[in-house]
Protein backbone atom coordinates (compact mmCIF):
# COMPACT_ATOMS: atom_id res chain seq x y z
CA UNK A 1 0.00 0.00 0.00
CA UNK A 2 2.82 2.50 0.47
CA UNK A 3 3.99 1.77 -3.47
CA UNK A 4 0.38 2.73 -4.55
CA UNK A 5 0.34 5.96 -2.31
CA UNK A 6 3.81 6.99 -2.75
CA UNK A 7 2.90 6.52 -6.34
CA UNK A 8 -0.26 8.63 -6.27
CA UNK A 9 1.59 11.41 -4.42
CA UNK A 10 4.09 11.96 -7.17
CA UNK A 11 1.92 11.79 -10.13
CA UNK A 12 -0.33 13.99 -8.39
CA UNK A 13 2.09 16.22 -6.57
CA UNK A 14 4.48 16.56 -9.45
CA UNK A 15 2.35 18.80 -11.81
CA UNK A 16 1.22 20.90 -8.65
CA UNK A 17 4.61 21.20 -7.33
CA UNK A 18 5.56 22.64 -11.36
CA UNK A 19 2.56 24.78 -11.27
CA UNK A 20 3.18 26.43 -8.16
CA UNK A 21 7.03 26.95 -9.22
CA UNK A 22 5.90 28.25 -12.19
CA UNK A 23 3.44 30.76 -10.92
CA UNK A 24 6.21 31.88 -8.03
CA UNK A 25 8.95 32.09 -10.48
CA UNK A 26 7.38 33.76 -14.01
CA UNK A 27 7.17 37.29 -14.61
CA UNK A 28 3.85 39.11 -12.89
CA UNK A 29 1.23 40.71 -15.22
CA UNK A 30 1.78 43.57 -13.14
CA UNK A 31 5.43 44.22 -13.95
CA UNK A 32 4.40 44.10 -17.88
CA UNK A 33 1.74 46.19 -17.24
CA UNK A 34 2.46 50.41 -16.97
CA UNK A 35 2.12 51.19 -13.21
CA UNK A 36 -1.39 53.32 -12.64
CA UNK A 37 -0.98 56.63 -11.10
CA UNK A 38 -3.12 57.01 -8.45
CA UNK A 39 -4.42 61.20 -7.97
CA UNK A 40 -5.33 62.32 -4.63
CA UNK A 41 -8.58 64.41 -3.82
CA UNK A 42 -6.37 67.26 -3.06
CA UNK A 43 -4.06 66.95 -6.41
CA UNK A 44 -7.71 66.85 -7.80
CA UNK A 45 -8.92 70.08 -6.67
CA UNK A 46 -5.19 71.40 -6.79
CA UNK A 47 -5.29 70.71 -10.50
CA UNK A 48 -8.54 71.99 -11.06
CA UNK A 49 -8.22 75.16 -9.29
CA UNK A 50 -4.86 75.75 -11.34
CA UNK A 51 -6.99 75.44 -14.60
CA UNK A 52 -9.40 77.94 -13.41
CA UNK A 53 -7.47 80.65 -12.43
CA UNK A 54 -5.35 80.21 -15.39
CA UNK A 55 -8.83 81.31 -17.28
CA UNK A 56 -9.45 83.63 -15.22
CA UNK A 57 -6.31 85.46 -15.79
CA UNK A 58 -7.13 85.08 -19.78
CA UNK A 59 -10.02 86.97 -19.39
CA UNK A 60 -8.67 89.58 -17.61
CA UNK A 61 -6.51 90.58 -20.80
CA UNK A 62 -8.30 93.07 -22.66
CA UNK A 63 -9.36 92.00 -26.15
CA UNK A 64 -9.72 95.14 -27.60
CA UNK A 65 -8.42 98.78 -26.86
CA UNK A 66 -11.13 101.14 -25.57
CA UNK A 67 -12.51 104.25 -27.93
CA UNK A 68 -10.52 107.28 -27.67
CA UNK A 69 -12.93 109.73 -28.73
CA UNK A 70 -15.19 108.31 -25.87
CA UNK A 71 -17.18 109.86 -23.10
CA UNK A 72 -15.71 112.37 -20.70
CA UNK A 73 -17.24 111.40 -17.13
CA UNK A 74 -16.17 114.46 -15.98
CA UNK A 75 -17.95 116.78 -18.63
CA UNK A 76 -21.30 117.95 -17.29
CA UNK A 77 -23.39 118.56 -20.85
CA UNK A 78 -22.53 117.39 -24.29
CA UNK A 79 -20.75 119.15 -26.61
CA UNK A 80 -22.49 119.98 -30.04
CA UNK A 81 -19.63 120.97 -32.11
CA UNK A 82 -20.51 123.09 -35.12
CA UNK A 83 -18.20 123.13 -37.98
CA UNK A 84 -17.44 126.59 -38.24
CA UNK A 85 -16.16 127.56 -34.53
CA UNK A 86 -14.20 125.05 -32.38
CA UNK A 87 -16.02 123.56 -29.09
CA UNK A 88 -14.96 125.10 -26.43
CA UNK A 89 -15.08 122.87 -22.97
CA UNK A 90 -17.63 124.43 -20.77
CA UNK A 91 -17.35 126.09 -17.16
CA UNK A 92 -18.94 124.43 -14.15
CA UNK A 93 -21.46 127.36 -13.85
CA UNK A 94 -22.40 126.64 -17.45
CA UNK A 95 -22.80 123.32 -17.11
CA UNK A 96 -24.88 123.18 -13.71
CA UNK A 97 -28.42 123.56 -14.70
CA UNK A 98 -30.85 124.81 -12.08
CA UNK A 99 -33.94 122.26 -12.43
CA UNK A 100 -37.04 123.68 -10.29
CA UNK A 101 -38.83 121.19 -8.40
CA UNK A 102 -41.85 120.15 -9.89
CA UNK A 103 -43.09 118.38 -7.31
CA UNK A 104 -42.23 118.27 -4.16
CA UNK A 105 -40.72 114.50 -3.13
CA UNK A 106 -41.33 115.13 0.46
CA UNK A 107 -44.11 114.19 2.93
CA UNK A 108 -44.36 115.31 6.62
CA UNK A 109 -45.31 112.03 8.77
CA UNK A 110 -45.18 113.19 11.95
CA UNK A 111 -44.31 116.13 14.66
CA UNK A 112 -42.86 115.23 18.25
CA UNK A 113 -42.16 117.55 20.41
CA UNK A 114 -40.32 117.47 24.10
CA UNK A 115 -40.26 120.04 26.65
CA UNK A 116 -37.60 122.24 26.92
CA UNK A 117 -36.66 125.37 29.21
CA UNK A 118 -37.57 127.91 26.37
CA UNK A 119 -40.45 125.82 25.74
CA UNK A 120 -41.13 122.58 23.66
CA UNK A 121 -38.46 121.11 21.11
CA UNK A 122 -39.65 120.21 18.07
CA UNK A 123 -38.54 117.47 15.84
CA UNK A 124 -40.08 116.48 12.86
CA UNK A 125 -40.21 113.25 10.88
CA UNK A 126 -40.23 113.88 7.29
CA UNK A 127 -40.25 111.25 4.15
CA UNK A 128 -38.57 111.27 0.75
CA UNK A 129 -38.19 108.25 -1.71
CA UNK A 130 -36.48 105.73 -0.10
CA UNK A 131 -35.20 107.84 3.09
CA UNK A 132 -36.61 109.29 6.36
CA UNK A 133 -35.40 112.65 8.10
CA UNK A 134 -35.63 113.58 11.68
CA UNK A 135 -35.03 116.92 11.77
CA UNK A 136 -34.97 120.03 13.90
CA UNK A 137 -34.79 123.56 13.00
CA UNK A 138 -31.83 124.21 11.45
CA UNK A 139 -31.46 120.73 10.13
CA UNK A 140 -30.66 120.54 6.68
CA UNK A 141 -33.32 117.75 4.44
CA UNK A 142 -30.96 116.57 1.53
CA UNK A 143 -28.34 118.82 0.65
CA UNK A 144 -30.52 121.34 -0.83
CA UNK A 145 -33.30 122.34 1.76
CA UNK A 146 -32.58 123.77 5.95
CA UNK A 147 -35.53 123.62 8.32
CA UNK A 148 -36.65 126.84 9.05
CA UNK A 149 -39.57 126.38 11.53
CA UNK A 150 -41.49 123.50 12.99
CA UNK A 151 -44.77 123.96 14.40
CA UNK A 152 -47.32 121.60 15.68
CA UNK A 153 -48.10 120.32 11.90
CA UNK A 154 -46.49 122.41 9.59
CA UNK A 155 -42.27 122.16 8.52
CA UNK A 156 -41.47 124.82 6.45
CA UNK A 157 -37.96 124.31 4.23
CA UNK A 158 -35.82 126.60 2.63
CA UNK A 159 -34.60 126.07 -0.40
CA UNK A 160 -30.70 126.88 -0.15
CA UNK A 161 -30.44 127.23 -4.06
CA UNK A 162 -33.38 130.56 -4.79
CA UNK A 163 -34.36 130.63 -0.77
CA UNK A 164 -37.75 129.79 -2.01
CA UNK A 165 -40.08 128.12 0.77
CA UNK A 166 -41.77 124.72 0.64
CA UNK A 167 -44.28 123.77 3.51
CA UNK A 168 -45.20 120.67 4.33
CA UNK A 169 -48.60 119.99 6.53
CA UNK A 170 -49.90 116.66 8.71
CA UNK A 171 -52.98 115.19 6.09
Amino acid sequence: MHVKRTATLVVVGLPVTAWLYAAVTAPSRRASMAPIERVSPVEARSEALAAEIARLHERLRPDAAPRQPGRNLFAFTARIASPAAPAARPTLSEAVVQVPIAATPFKLIGVAEDPGPEGPVRTAIVAAPGQMFLVREGDTVTERFRVARISADVVELTDTIDGSTLRLALR
